[in-house]
C-alpha cells in the first residue's frame, strides 16, 4: 500500500432518502475521506420519482390518502435498491409537507413498515443545515466570502448564510412551488392578478427571512432543488435534463427573470413540451420560477448590485443527508 492509501479512510455505503413536497429521492453512495479528513461521496444511485406528498396539505392540514399511496409505493422502491445494493446505513429524512399534516403518524408508520428505519421530520432549521451542506461543493468557501444557500422546495424554502466555517444564519419559510400553485396560481396560463397576489406573498416571506438571516451580508447566491435546476436547464436551452450541464452554472439577474417570466406565461401543455421537463413539474414550475426571480431580484437590490448573479447547484440536501449517515 502507499502513504496515500494507508490515510485514507475506508469508505462505506449510505443510503440517504429526501421526501418532500412535491418527490421524494434517493441517493445510495460510497463515502470515503481524502488526506485531509473531507469526506467525499460516490454516486451509486440517484433516483427521483414524484409523489406529491403535498398535494392540497396547505388547505386541508392533511396528507391525502392517494399522495400517502404514491410516497408508499417509491419507498417499496426504494427498499429493494437498498437491499440490492447493500448500503449499511439508511438515513430518511421528511419535511415541509409531513410536518404540516395532521395525520403524519400514518405516514410514518408506513415509512417504518416498508425500509424498517423511522423517518426523522426534521424541522426546518435541520433541513436547511442540511442543504447547506449538501450545496457547499458549487462554491469555495475561502477568504471570508459569505454564501446565501437558497433550497426551494415544494412546500418551503430555506435561506441559508454561511462561510467556510458553516451555517450563521437560517430561516425556513412556509413558501414553495406547490403551495404557491395551489394558494395563487390557479389559472392556466396564471392572470396577472394571481401573479401579483403571489409576487406580493413572496416579498412578505422574504421580509420574515430577512428578519433572521442577514440577506445585504450575500456575497455569492446558490440555489438548489428541482424548481432552480429546471430553470437553469430553460435558461440553457437544454435538448434534455443534463445534471453535469447545469451543476455550478452562474445566470444573470436578467436571464433568470426572462426565463421564469417565459415559464411562469406558458400554459401547461407547452410547459410540458419543453425537452427537459419533467412530468412532475410541469403544473408547478411556474410559481416556483417565480420564487426565484424575486428572491434573486431582491438580493440584487438588497446587495446593492453587488450579487447580481445565481448559481445552481445539483448538490443540495439529499447529499448531506448522505454525509450526515
Amino acid at each position: 500500500m502507499t502513504g496515500q492509501e494507508d490515510s485514507r479512510t475506508p469508505g462505506k455505503r449510505v443510503a440517504a432518502i429526501d421526501c418532500g413536497t412535491n418527490s421524494i429521492r434517493l441517493l445510495i453512495a460510497d463515502i470515503t475521506r481524502d488526506d485531509h479528513g473531507a469526506a467525499q461521496l460516490t454516486d451509486v444511485v440517484r433516483l427521483m420519482r414524484v409523489n406529491r406528498l403535498g398535494q392540497g396539505v396547505d388547505a386541508s392540514g392533511r396528507l391525502a390518502p392517494e399522495a400517502l399511496e404514491r410516497t408508499f409505493a417509491a419507498a417499496e422502491e426504494y427498499a429493494a435498491l437498498i437491499r440490492e445494493h447493500g448500503a449499511s446505513r439508511v438515513r430518511f429524512v421528511a419535511t415541509s409537507a409531513s410536518r404540516d399534516a395532521e395525520n403524519r403518524q400514518e405516514f410514518v408508520d408506513g415509512i417504518r413498515e416498508r425500509l424498517g428505519v423511522e423517518p426523522e421530520v426534521i424541522s426546518g432549521d435541520e433541513e436547511a443545515a442540511l442543504s447547506f451542506a449538501g450545496a457547499a461543493s458549487v462554491f469555495a468557501g475561502g477568504n471570508g466570502a459569505k454564501t446565501l444557500v437558497v433550497d426551494l422546495g415544494g412546500g418551503s424554502t430555506e435561506f441559508v448564510l454561511g462561510d467556510g466555517s458553516g451555517v450563521l444564519a437560517a430561516k425556513s419559510t412556509d413558501m414553495g412551488c406547490v403551495r404557491f400553485t395551489e394558494r395563487h396560481l390557479l389559472s392556466d396560463p396564471p392572470t396577472e392578478a394571481e401573479i401579483a397576489a403571489a409576487r406580493a406573498d413572496i416579498l412578505d416571506m422574504i421580509a420574515s427571512a430577512l428578519a433572521t438571516v442577514p440577506l445585504a451580508e450575500t456575497d455569492r447566491l446558490v440555489g438548489v432543488a428541482g424548481t432552480i435546476t429546471t430553470v437553469t436547464a430553460a435558461a440553457l436551452d437544454l435538448r434534455e435534463y443534463s445534471p453535469d450541464a447545469i451543476h455550478g452554472t452562474e445566470l444573470s439577474r436578467e436571464q433568470i427573470d426572462a426565463t421564469a417570466d417565459a415559464l411562469l406565461r406558458r400554459d401547461r401543455s407547452a410547459r410540458a413540451a419543453l425537452p427537459y421537463m419533467h412530468p412532475g413539474r410541469v403544473d408547478v414550475i411556474g410559481a416556483g420560477a417565480l420564487i426565484w426571480r424575486t428572491i434573486v431580484d431582491r438580493v440584487d437590490e438588497l446587495t446593492d448590485g453587488r450579487v447580481a448573479s445565481a448559481f445552481a447547484s445539483e448538490h443540495d440536501i439529499l447529499d448531506g443527508i448522505a454525509l450526515s449517515a
